[in-house]
């Protein structure tokens, strides 16, 4: 949704803008090519994403988490900005390619780490975490239905073997799967690589920062894959609190921080999910800062 996402901006060409999540540099084509004498900040952890920085003296690009957006915006001199672009969860790139270790659909190292300079891979939590940790990363993160008896199973697996490659994890979820085989997969992978990169941590400390740094009248506009982004995301345009908690001042009048542009969630067309499958699952929420 790429169109919508820079129509929801609203970009002024003079203005500071940030994709937070730089990826192939698509959405960062796209605001440069609405800019005149604009600024685009540009984050990303994953070090396949330098290779795509554009030529361009508008352009600055940081090899960070979007989770430290005030902090190195700030050695950029800017306190301030007019939008704020996010495209959540794992890239095309990320899960297309097979030695990332995202995607059950090839065999490899079991990695999953956005940021290739971080220590631990996916294979660790599975070798490591108690049957209790376990069940919770896959009960909260992938809404798993057996995730007790998965975490029993793979702490049984691993004490014979470890589990170092997709190829062996995929043995120990084999007699496990529930329903559609694929879904089942993707929500344990999904709950593995969450937890591995901290994803729903950084994502709130990221949807707070961009309260804080947002001009008044400044686009937030975010894009989430699945259930989990999505409830955060909603729950903080709406109350200023991923809880969705509702603050009210001393006169009983409700903080609303955010003025929602569009109320319900922008969907992909029919033609972009036959186009791209991989939106079908996309939301997309615009939000201007009071």
């Amino acid at each position: 949704m790429g169109p919508e996402c820079i129509k929801g901006l609203n970009i002024q060409p003079n203005g500071i803008y940030v994709d937070a999540t730089f990826g192939g540099g698509g959405h960062s084509r796209l605001i440069l090519k609405e800019l005149k004498d604009g600024q685009l900040y540009g984050f990303d952890q994953d070090e396949d994403a330098i290779p795509n920085i554009p030529d361009d003296e508008r352009f600055i690009f940081n090899h960070h988490n979007f989770r430290y957006m005030k902090q190195f915006l700030k050695l950029h001199g800017v306190r301030k900005v007019d939008g704020i672009l996010g495209d959540l969860g794992v890239s095309s790139h990320q899960l297309d390619e097979a030695t990332r270790g995202f995607s059950f659909r090839y065999d490899a190292d079991l990695d999953m780490r956005m940021n290739q300079q971080d220590e631990r891979k996916a294979s660790d939590i599975l070798n490591t975490y108690n049957i209790g940790e376990l069940q919770n990363v896959f009960s909260k993160y992938g809404e798993v239905r057996n995730s007790k008896t998965l975490a029993e199973r793979i702490v049984a697996e691993r004490s014979v073997r470890k589990i170092k490659t997709i190829a062996d994890f995929l043995n120990v979820l084999g007699p496990l799967v529930r329903g559609n085989r694929g879904r089942y997969l993707a929500q344990v992978f999904q709950a593995l690589r969450i937890e591995l990169n901290d994803e729903m941590g950084a994502l709130e400390t990221f949807l707070e920062t961009s309260l804080e740094i947002l001009k008044p009248g400044g686009r937030l506009v975010i894009e989430t894959y699945h259930s989990l982004e999505d409830r955060l995301v909603k729950n903080f345009l709406k109350t200023g609190n991923v809880k969705g908690e509702v603050i009210k001042d001393d006169f009983g009048k409700i903080d609303r921080p955010f003025k929602l542009i569009n109320k319900k969630p922008i969907l992909p067309s029919a033609e972009e999910i036959k186009r791209n499958p991989r939106s079908r699952s996309a939301k997309l929420r615009i939000a201007s800062k009071v």
